[in-house]
């Protein structure tokens, strides 16, 4: 299995926009659909975990339904919320020889900026915490010998976790290929500070030597 990360910051441009733009991107919520499912399928998941023995007695409806949400939310964060809310996405893929390759991929720097810091706040917030719900569930549900939710609980880590992952990894390879070409910026712009610097002082040293003279 090999992983690939998809570097579209290589002509990323060092204008971050007016502040008028950087001020609608702190503002409000630009899809508000997209974060409205990103929280949904989760949360409803969670819910119904909880409370799924007040409205119905059958196991099995309840399994099924707790498990389509959490599928559906795989495939929405996957699919949709990532790449409109913070620009990422990731996704696996087999080449003609039948391996398969992880491909993380961040979109570039002037894109980014079309979601906000609260889009981006709830994105984040919603893949963290509720992976660590569904942990405090697991160590519940083993604690009391509900082993029959066990599986349930299982797949609800699993499928989160991975968006979880695979999203860590869109996120720390998009900065780092930032932080490459920032870098490059500042090297660049430091070269003719170290030249005149240069030159200044073998001013001051020439200019020396002939007052000493």
């Amino acid at each position: 299995m090999k992983q690939a990360l998809v570097d579209d910051t290589e002509d990323v441009s060092l204008d971050f926009g007016s502040e008028e733009e950087l001020a609608l991107r702190k503002a409000k919520i630009r899809h508000p659909l997209a974060t409205f499912f990103h929280l949904f399928f989760r949360v409803s998941a969670i819910i119904t975990y909880l409370f799924c023995d007040w409205f119905s007695n059958s196991f099995v409806a309840c399994f099924v339904t707790i498990l389509l949400l959490l599928s559906f939310d795989f495939w929405s964060v996957k699919n949709v919320t990532g790449r409109l809310l913070v620009g990422l996405r990731w996704w696996n893929q087999i080449d003609e020889d039948g391996k398969s390759h992880w491909v993380f991929e961040a979109k570039r720097v002037p894109t980014i900026a079309a979601s906000t810091e609260a889009e981006a706040r709830i994105f984040w917030l919603g893949l963290i915490i509720c992976p660590v719900i569904w942990t405090m569930f697991f160590f519940s549900t083993l604690f009391s010998l509900k082993l029959k939710w066990l599986a349930l609980v299982i797949a609800g880590i699993s499928l989160q976790t991975a968006n979880l992952y695979g999203y860590i990894h869109c996120k720390v390879g998009g900065q780092k290929s930032i932080s490459r070409v920032t870098s490059r910026f500042f090297v660049t712009a430091d070269v003719p500070k170290r030249q005149t610097r240069r030159i200044s002082g073998g001013h001051i040293e020439v200019h020396g030597k002939t007052g000493t003279r």
